[in-house]
């Protein structure tokens, strides 16, 4: 105890205590350079808030240099600050090259824009995202089938960029896909990782439609290493259906002319005969999930149009 006492004592009271302070101010570039730290340090985040502030740090540690060169003449004081200035001006090259690399087409850049930008999405994780689907936009000419009922396997998830997709069942027009959504979120949602599965519905463009697609083992890959990723895709590909179910709502009808409420999937009415005993009690059924094209028992299943 007695040596870490003398070691703490020198290192505190072996220095002169200032009795006098300088009566002139130091020269204009040392607060020139204060100047820099300050506003440096109040940059933000992302690839331009990286850039404000490895510039102005790195100013900051250019004027200390030389504020150190020819006012103080001390040549570690120089020799600290001048490599800080390198270290910031080398990561400031390298901010600057991954912006510029940071490009994208202009389908890409479009998509962007309209649907991860808005939601918060910073371009390296979006860049991520565009190399899982090989940085492509796969085109369908009109009355080109994207996916047949009860042939095509589920191996893929793809957004429509531009155009319009018909979606049938056995030959009966279900509903239309637009721009910036899915065209098999339901199949997606309905399989595990380790599952396969066919469509149940024809999907065929209606117009001349480009679309991106990731396959489905590229997309679970990339997932697993990036968790936030996955959250994004499940909150995307969730309402997705979502719409696509409210889209179906005016259409679809149980029994006599009572509607069924797709907000309510787990209870269905019967329609009550104007006269007669009253049928016996029904169970409420239940849609499973992953499965949104299953019908409400006692319903006509021509009149009931199944969720894509």
């Amino acid at each position: 105890m007695g040596e870490n006492a003398s070691f703490w004592e020198s290192l505190i009271f072996a220095h002169p205590t200032c009795t006098t302070w300088k009566q002139e101010a130091e020269g204009s570039i040392y607060h020139l350079a204060s100047i820099f730290f300050v506003v440096g340090f109040m940059g933000g985040s992302g690839f331009f808030g990286l850039l404000y502030v490895f510039s102005l740090l790195g100013l900051g540690f250019l004027c200390s240099s030389v504020w150190a060169w020819l006012d103080v003449c001390a040549a570690d004081i120089f020799s600290w600050n001048f490599v800080l200035f390198a270290i910031c001006f080398v990561q400031f090259v390298y901010v600057t090259y991954q912006v510029r690399s940071v490009a994208f087409d202009r389908e890409f850049q479009e998509l962007y824009s309209a649907l991860f930008q808005p939601l918060g999405i910073s371009l390296t994780v979006y860049r991520k995202i565009v190399l899982c689907c090989e940085a492509e936009v796969i085109t369908l000419e009109k009355e080109h089938c994207y996916a047949m009922q009860g042939k095509t396997p589920i191996d893929k998830l793809s957004l429509l960029v531009s155009g319009r997709i018909r979606v049938t069942v056995d030959g009966e027009f279900l509903h239309y896909i637009f721009p910036l959504q899915f065209l098999d979120s339901p199949e997606w949602d309905s399989l595990r990782p380790t599952e396969e599965g066919i469509f149940q519905v024809t999907l065929t463009a209606e117009t001349d439609c480009r679309y991106v697609a990731w396959r489905r083992k590229k997309l679970y890959l990339l997932f697993a290493k990036h968790r936030f990723i996955s959250r994004l895709f499940s909150i995307l590909i969730g309402s997705d259906i979502a719409e696509k179910l409210y889209a179906l709502n005016d259409r679809v009808h149980v029994g006599q002319g009572f509607r069924y409420d797709i907000r309510l999937p787990n209870f269905y009415h019967v329609a009550l005969p104007e006269s007669g005993p009253a049928p016996p009690r029904q169970r409420p059924a239940r849609l499973q999930r992953g499965s949104p094209r299953r019908q409400p028992p006692h319903s006509d299943p021509a009149a009931t149009p199944q969720a894509h």
